[in-house]
């Protein structure tokens, strides 16, 4: 007997760009032979070449995917995190895992078995039109996280993964990163020095890093930063009112 998904996994599903728009008898379909898991940090979920029989929904945590170089270094090849989905394109074509798979961080998740899934879009042709046009939504989703990896600097890249772990609603807030900083920069496009620097550049609007507590003092500042406005300046006189000096200035009283 399949046990119901909790509302809070539901509301993780319907974040999902696979699933967004669809009704709630159809993604009763879909969901019904999905299993809930949680895992510790360091489980391997997949490893490269095994049989892609299976794709996974994040409810909480962080996995990564990754491939190995021939001297044995990770080489980051995604981040995921709540809402996010994962390995459901190899369940598609069948060849097979194209990579591995761990969790990076404790982590909850949803498992969709390729038999179930698969099976349930040969008898509802409707279905499947409709999960083509959410491939294809997902597909311009991934065009313009490209987009931004290829075009913007590393610091709005920065700002703009801290700002969607704040609050949409609050003013200021204090976040925790949720992984290693190293797997962050990876998710980002960017070297460890560059992370270090872009977060430097941060402090420009207000936003202090500590070990992987982050504090952020104006989001607005922030989401204006991330979108290249003129943050910088009207952040300037933040941090409790006390006047800060921006990064040129900083270079110029040196």
């Amino acid at each position: 007997m399949t046990t119901p998904l909790s509302r809070d996994a539901l509301q993780a599903v319907r974040q999902v760009p696979l699933f967004t728009g669809l009704a709630d008898d159809t993604l009763a379909l879909l969901t019904a032979g999905a299993l809930e898991r949680s895992y510790p940090r360091g489980t391997l979920l997949f490893s490269e070449g095994q049989p892609a029989d299976r794709f996974y929904v994040v409810l909480s945590g962080w996995v990564k995917l990754f491939r190995e170089s021939p001297d044995g270094n990770e080489c980051m090849v995604g981040l995921f995190t709540r809402g996010e989905s994962f390995a459901e394109a190899a369940m598609f074509d069948r060849l097979g895992f194209p990579v591995h798979a761990a969790v990076a961080e404790d982590a909850r998740l949803l498992i969709f078995t390729a038999d179930h899934f698969l099976t349930t879009l040969e008898q509802n042709h409707g279905l499947a039109l409709n999960l083509l046009a959410n491939l294809s939504s997902m597909l311009r989703y991934l065009v313009r996280q490209l987009d931004q990896l290829t075009n913007q600097p590393t610091y709005q890249r920065l700002a703009a993964f801290i700002l969607s772990l704040c609050p949409c609603d609050a003013g200021q807030a204090t976040v925790r990163l949720p992984c290693d900083k190293l797997l962050i920069a990876g998710r980002l496009g960017m070297k460890p020095e560059s992370f270090s620097r872009a977060m430097a550049r941060l402090k420009e609007v207000g936003v202090r890093c500590e070990r992987n507590c982050v504090r952020v003092e104006d989001i607005d500042a922030l989401r204006d930063f991330a979108d290249g406005g003129e943050g910088r300046e009207r952040a300037a006189t933040t941090l409790n009112g006390t006047p800060v000096r921006s990064v040129a200035s900083a270079h110029a009283a040196r």
